[in-house]
């Protein structure tokens, strides 16, 4: 097993799973139930990690992670889902009706 990302937003950890395992990468999350150990436990210790089953699958699954990570990043305002054409107010990096992911531009 290896670890490929930690950061404190359940939601996100949770939809990186999502994506890494709809490519066929098995994935697990350690650390999802910790959130109660804040102030006790230095905070990054207790953040959810995502954690791939399979050393081998290590270098697409970074890859993938740090594509997806990128692509929000460049993300700014209102945009219009192309999988769905939903509007989308740019806060959100994930379409709310269907849960499709925004190009990059």
């Amino acid at each position: 097993m290896e670890r490929i990302y930690s950061e404190p937003s359940p939601i996100l950890i949770h939809h990186l799973k999502d994506i890494l395992e709809e490519k066929g990468i098995p994935t697990i999350i350690k650390n999802e139930f910790l959130s109660g150990g804040v102030g006790e436990l230095p905070p990054t210790e207790v953040w959810p990690e995502l954690w791939i089953v399979d050393k081998e699958d290590g270098d697409a699954a970074q890859k993938i992670v740090q594509d997806f990570i990128q692509s929000t990043k460049s993300l700014s305002g209102d945009w219009v889902c192309a999988a769905c054409g939903e509007h989308v107010e740019g806060q959100f990096k994930v379409c709310w009706n269907c849960g499709a992911v925004p190009e990059a531009d």
